[in-house]
């Protein structure tokens, strides 16, 4: 009889906490692709930037967008992987940015 008692608690339990681990993976997932969405919204915005004006200081991106040196590295770094832009010059601040 215990053993049914048993059963029926763990049974509640389940039932219970799985809608809320599930509500709470799927507000995880949300907020990863809003971010995800951000970071391809700001990489768009630098290669038009680019486009627009030939070659751009890391300096010159932070100005027009806003966005931290930081990020802007992490950005162009992205974009020189996937290959749409190259950086010109060596390292310090004389290097600069184009669309390849």
């Amino acid at each position: 009889m215990n053993y049914i008692y048993i059963s029926i608690i763990i049974l509640l339990a389940v039932v219970l906490l799985v809608p809320k681990s599930r509500e709470k993976a799927i507000g995880i997932c949300k907020a990863a692709l809003g971010q995800s969405r951000k970071k391809e919204e700001r990489k768009n915005k630098i290669l038009e930037l680019l486009s627009e004006r030939g070659e751009m200081t890391n300096s010159d991106i932070r100005e027009a967008t806003g966005i931290s040196r930081r990020s802007i590295v992490n950005y162009i770094n992205e974009l020189e992987k996937e290959g749409k832009v190259e950086q010109v010059g060596d390292a310090g601040r004389s290097v600069k940015y184009r669309v390849k």
